[in-house]
């Protein structure tokens, strides 16, 4: 699955629509914000088979109309990603899994969060994702369960879905949560091939195991 399309699609529905800052009201300034990024923990990702891809930042730049004038809105979000790859020699290498930790602002304005993904359920999130990736379709839920995740109980829904790489489909489960820590929300996503169901476990440990702000 392609993570920089998922946080892509995550990023757009994460810009803050009002602000109380004065020269972003006068059009005098570009309204910033800047989430701190989230990893997981480096010795729990070795211990299931993870590497990291490192992190990268996504900006998102969005001019909003208030009043007949223009106004400019900055939003950078963070997102790492992890693979599980198997050599299988001759055959190459087979991608068995991935899993993302993305972090964007929490935007708050007179003490209410402004994020629209505050307000995302699992559903919500995935239907995003499902909306948007072509490569990503016939997403059912299967399961939901709580796990701690950044000192929040939180809960991980489980999805069934098709995925489609290169020219192949195959069936994948999909795991979703989200929990708002400090200024930002974090937002945790595993995905790999069902022939792999032992695999949840792995990915279940690599939520309770996420970082934020990254201690890497």
């Amino acid at each position: 699955m392609t993570t920089r399309r998922v946080v892509a699609v995550l990023a757009l529905a994460a810009l803050v629509l009002t602000s109380g800052c004065i020269g972003f009201l006068t059009g005098e300034e570009t309204l910033t914000f800047e989430s701190e990024p989230a990893t997981t923990d480096a010795t729990v990702a070795e211990n299931a088979g993870y590497e990291t891809n490192g992190t990268e930042t996504f900006a998102v730049n969005r001019t909003l109309s208030f009043g007949g004038q223009e106004r400019q809105i900055a939003a950078s979000n963070h997102i790492t990603t992890y693979e599980k790859s198997l050599d299988l020699g001759f055959f190459g290498e087979a991608k068995l899994g991935s899993f993302s930790v993305i972090s964007t602002p929490a935007v708050e304005v007179a003490g209410q969060p402004r994020n629209p993904i505050g307000d995302y359920s699992n559903d919500d999130l995935i239907r995003l994702v499902d909306n948007q990736y072509q490569g990503l379709s016939d997403v059912q839920r299967v399961s939901s369960r709580n796990v701690q995740m950044l000192g929040e109980t939180t809960n991980v829904t489980k999805y069934s879905a098709t995925a489609r790489f290169g020219g192949d489909e195959i069936d994948v489960y999909v795991h979703v949560t989200k929990v708002q820590h400090n200024e930002d929300f974090v937002i945790a996503i595993g995905l790999y091939p069902q022939q792999l169901d032992g695999e949840e476990e792995n990915v279940l440990e690599l939520i309770r195991s996420v970082e934020h702000p990254s201690e890497a």
